[in-house]
């Protein structure tokens, strides 16, 4: 009997059995198990991937060709017998890790561009202030105070806010009426009300009539009112490939964090203001800027009265883009609202610009950046090409020329986000400066926008134009006691926009232009 065990036992060792026989095939259902979670976290990164929608048939296609040649990269380290697969079980885990991780981040990016495609509601801060010094801490502790108001400017607005004070404080108000926003700070600061109602967006204006007006005065109530914007254009998914169309972009002059200031809003002055027109079947865009001084009407505001352009914002994007499209007789239905912080972002993230200047001049610090800029190209990363785009002191032209700055920044810009490589990166870029962009262009849209160039790879041209104008001094609509600086539109150089902008709009040809890849 023993003699039959020993045999048995060398039998066994000749035939490699040494009475671990199961421990290989536990290591292997870890494979197996490795392999099966690989192959379902495959499947959901492909899954996330499609539901972005932002990438062509042939694009997927190629994803899931690559995801499935890793598996079989997996299977085959793991079903050598040499060290048991542990290194392609440790291939696989590593996999499965950054599946995850870049299925997560699509997720987010995608709920990124959700939140900036969330435009066309307009949001006013209704605010009662008191001077710096006054004893009241709450709205109730105002009660008995003499309100002063003003009914010229966003009658409902301030109409909606008395109504919400009146019920707060179950009571009917005192109220003095005044002229304008300008009489209400006045009055205030000169002790003739108590407390005054006041759309958030009019600080500035208050700042420029009453100095140092935000260090005498204390918020002490805030009422948020959202209006929906009707701003028309095509709801299909596929527009912005197969028709025509015009984007107001208006440049904020806020950094990231200050937009969550207490008083910031959507109605907002825009120190940039380009129109870019563009038809998907010709591949052309035409960017238009328009000086943020221009003195013009603004429809359905100021009752036939000029106004500066910036002061458009101040009554929400609509109004701006209702300016400009009365302006040059044309429709524009879409806009990209963008701060400082964004566009340095942008920029950074594209790896730079090569930028080109029609003159050589010094920022100075009001652009945030001190530097040389040479004429011909230059390089810049985020912060320079912001301060490039800021400089208008040192330029002979002013804003005339930072107007053709920014142009030529934008122009560098869209030269690298149209390139494929760059493109596939589109979801990263969003996903990174989404707090400082907002756009009512639906998520749709945008998608439909990067599917069509990545199948394509078309070639676009585009061609730039500022409207000129004559400067001068005058009183605006939306501060009529004060004489300020303002510019009146050149009518020859709005025809000759207007010119242009037909032209693209209806198909022709630009006659001259650049191509951007």
């Amino acid at each position: 009997m023993a003699k039959q065990k020993t045999a048995t036992r060398q039998a066994g060792k000749r035939n490699g059995n040494t009475g671990k026989r199961y421990s290989r095939p536990s290591k292997n259902r870890i494979g197996s198990f490795l392999l099966v979670i690989q192959a379902l976290v495959s499947l959901v990164f492909m899954g996330v991937v499609f539901l972005l929608d932002m990438l062509p048939a042939n694009y997927l296609a190629l994803a899931a060709m690559v995801l499935f040649f890793l598996w079989c990269l997996a299977f085959m380290s793991q079903a050598l017998r040499k060290k048991r697969g542990v290194t392609g079980k440790i291939y696989s885990l590593l996999l499965i890790c950054v599946l995850i991780y870049g299925a997560y981040h699509i997720m987010e990016t995608n709920n990124m561009i959700a939140k900036i495609t969330s435009g066309g509601l307009k949001k006013d801060t209704m605010l009662v202030a008191v001077l710096a010094d006054d004893p009241a801490e709450t709205l109730e502790d105002a009660a008995g105070y003499k309100f002063g108001v003003q009914f010229e400017k966003d009658a409902q607005n301030m109409q909606t806010a008395i109504a919400d004070i009146q019920e707060q404080l179950g009571l009917d108000i005192d109220m003095e009426e005044y002229a304008s926003v300008e009489e209400q700070g006045e009055s205030l600061i000169n002790g003739d009300v108590q407390a005054i109602i006041y759309d958030s967006s009019y600080t500035n204006l208050l700042e420029e009539a009453v100095p140092d007006y935000s260090s005498k005065i204390r918020i002490i109530y805030e009422h948020e009112i959202e209006t929906a914007l009707n701003m028309g254009g095509s709801g299909e998914d596929d527009s912005l490939i197969t028709e025509p169309f015009a984007v107001y972009i208006s440049g904020i002059d806020v950094y990231g964090d200050e937009r969550d200031a207490a008083q910031a809003r959507e109605s907002e002055r825009s120190d940039v203001n380009i129109i870019a027109v563009v038809n998907p079947e010709t591949r052309q865009i035409l960017l238009v800027t328009t000086p943020r001084d221009y003195f013009v009407p603004i429809p359905g505001i100021s009752g036939g009265m000029s106004d500066k352009l910036t002061h458009a914002g101040l009554y929400g994007v609509d109004a701006s883009m209702n300016t400009l499209g009365a302006l040059y007789e044309t429709d524009i239905n879409y806009y990209v609202k963008v701060n400082f912080t964004a566009l340095m972002e942008v920029v950074d993230i594209l790896g730079g610009l090569d930028v080109y200047s029609e003159y050589a001049f010094t920022t100075g610090w009001e652009s945030g950046h001190e530097m040389e800029v040479v004429e011909g190209w230059n390089s810049f990363n985020g912060e320079e090409a912001l301060a490039f785009c800021r400089e208008r002191h040192n330029l002979a032209d002013g804003d005339n020329q930072r107007g053709k700055n920014q142009q030529a920044v934008i122009t560098a810009m869209l030269k690298k986000v149209l390139s494929p490589t760059m493109l596939l990166k589109a979801s990263s870029i969003i996903n990174q400066v989404g707090q400082g962009v907002e756009t009512n262009i639906s998520q749709p849209q945008i998608n439909a926008v990067v599917k069509d160039q990545l199948s394509t790879g078309a070639s676009w041209t585009i061609q730039s134009v500022a409207a000129k104008g004559i400067d001068a001094t005058d009183y605006p609509y939306s501060a009529s006691s004060t004489e300020v600086y303002v510019m009146y539109p050149d009518q020859s150089s709005v025809d000759e926009i207007i010119s242009l902008i037909n032209t693209v709009e209806n198909g022709g040809m630009l006659e001259s232009g650049e191509q951007l890849n």
